[in-house]
């Protein structure tokens, strides 16, 4: 296959076909999530499956990789699946254009997947992922916050037991041992998190700020852990 020449070069004919084999599950296609999947598809993952009940808007314009100007008000997960096949239309990628939780938890068979890559924002169904994936015995590598940051070179990888600084995975880590979970690998950012000005909030909002430099090396560093994972 042309397209993937330069990596099977890199990382040889066996390894690839294990990607080719792979199935890998990303939940959330925003910020982070739309990397991590295309990323994945660019390796060659043969079949990846891409969850997200919300739509594009313009605020996403300005960091996710599904936001343009003609995807606005289109499912993240439908244009990421219609994205994938523009890239390797040998590949199978479907999208479930629902949000994870109690009610839809049972839509998925966690056991099939190589991995499961997790980049959900809402704390609950984010524990609840980890949660089910781990009691399948599925790996999974998820992401913590990557808002209110600036340093993109600031992201790691570690079980995440081991994470320190982050806001979101203090508490993740609180939930997981509480639910017995362990065997979570983390993407964190060790920089401090920012206080954003939340003068332009609508009422209620709860503003966080963002660059299109800061989700993405998350969602590419997170894409590289899975491919590691895989061909390890």
């Amino acid at each position: 296959m042309e397209n993937y020449v330069r990596e099977i070069a890199l990382i040889g004919q066996e390894n690839f076909e294990k990607l080719r084999a792979a199935r890998v599950a990303v939940f959330g296609i925003g910020g982070v999530g739309s990397y991590a999947a295309e990323a994945l598809v660019r390796a060659g993952v043969g079949t990846v499956d891409l969850i997200d009940g919300d739509v594009v808007a313009e605020s996403n314009l300005n960091r996710q990789l599904v936001a343009l100007h003609s995807t606005l008000g289109k499912n993240k997960a439908e244009v990421m699946a219609q994205r994938a096949r523009d890239i390797d239309p040998t590949g199978s990628y479907t999208a479930y254009p629902l949000f994870f939780g109690e009610k839809t938890k049972d839509v998925f068979d966690f056991s099939r997947y190589s991995c499961v890559a997790d980049c959900i924002d809402d704390v609950e169904a984010k524990a609840l992922l980890l949660t089910c994936v781990r009691a399948a015995g599925t790996p999974v590598v998820s992401c913590m916050g990557a808002g209110n940051k600036l340093d993109g070179s600031a992201f790691r990888v570690a079980e995440l037991e081991k994470t320190r600084e982050c806001p979101l995975a203090r508490i993740m880590r609180r939930k997981m041992k509480e639910a017995g979970v362990t065997g979570v690998v983390a993407v964190y950012s060790e920089e401090k998190p920012l206080a954003p000005d939340r003068s332009g909030a609508a009422e209620g909002e709860r503003m966080i700020g963002s660059l299109s430099f800061v989700p993405s090396a998350a969602g590419l560093l997170l894409a590289g852990e899975i491919v590691k994972q895989i061909i390890r």
